[in-house]
């Protein structure tokens, strides 16, 4: 065996620790009104049951580029 070469996965297969990849947050994100991409900043809009919903605002005209929703790992239990 060859020690230079390792041992291959699976093609299209993901990491045993997938928890790394559940969760993304966008650093830049194409502005209409700039018309290029952006740094954008992460505002908290909306508390929903389902998760957080966030808004990315450009940081230059501070104009909504997209929107994110947040879902919790546990779901809320509303207490009657």
């Amino acid at each position: 065996m060859n020690p230079y070469l390792k041992p291959s996965r699976a093609s299209g297969r993901l990491p045993r620790d997938q928890s790394a990849y559940r969760e993304f947050d966008a650093t830049e994100l194409y502005c209409p009104r700039c018309k290029r991409a952006v740094p954008v900043r992460k505002r908290l809009l909306l508390v929903l049951p389902e998760g957080d919903k966030y808004e990315y605002l450009c940081t230059f005209c501070s104009s909504t580029v997209g929107t994110k929703t947040s879902r919790g790992e546990t779901p809320i239990r509303l207490i009657v």
